[in-house]
């Protein structure tokens, strides 16, 4: 068990002196060791050594605080939502989007569906892009998923497999949105 530093003070050594004297006196015995933490705590002002732990530990979190918290990103609900019309009610992506960024955010939605840490042939991974999709276009799909590290594949395109990643917050909102369209599809 790690042992707690405390700083102990008293403001006053002769009030804390006469506060022990008066304590031991009324004391039936000796006092342990907790009977005299509690002494020296009351001596200080405190209530009981608990109370002088809690204002010590606080005092110490005021002046000393920690990392400030990394704020989290901002997810954009009406950018989301725009996003949503790209896709149907079985949660397939009915087009391919203008803007570059609005493409890479679809993206991750089909990333979240491909089975994580499995190998496919190019012929494998085109069959599972096809029914996330319905503009039948498996190859721009996954050129573009190859293109914005979603997925590696191999210089001679025989495996391809979906590289771990962290989704921004708006495509894991996407992700999150469209989740109970697939479950209504199926």
């Amino acid at each position: 068990m790690s042992r707690e530093i405390l700083s102990f003070q008293a403001v006053d050594i002769s009030a804390l002196a006469k506060s022990l004297k008066s304590q031991l006196d009324t004391h039936e015995g000796r006092p342990g060791h907790v009977s005299l933490l509690n002494m020296l705590a009351r001596g200080a002002g405190y209530r009981n050594f608990q109370h002088f732990r809690a204002q010590a530990t606080a005092l110490d979190r005021l002046e000393n605080p920690g990392p400030a918290a990394i704020p989290l990103p901002e997810v954009d609900f009406a950018r989301v939502r725009r996003l949503l019309r790209h896709f149907d009610e079985a949660g397939r992506l009915i087009r391919w989007p203008n803007k570059f960024n609005e493409q890479a955010t679809c993206l991750w939605v089909i990333w979240s569906r491909l089975p994580a840490r499995e190998s496919f042939t190019e012929q494998g991974i085109s069959r599972l892009l096809d029914g996330m999709h319905s503009f039948r276009d498996f190859a721009l799909l996954r050129r573009e998923m190859v293109e914005q590290g979603l997925v590696s594949r191999t210089p001679d395109c025989r495996d391809y497999r979906r590289i771990e990643r962290q989704p921004p917050p708006d495509a894991l909102a996407l992700i999150r949105y469209l989740g109970p369209r697939l479950h209504r599809a199926v």
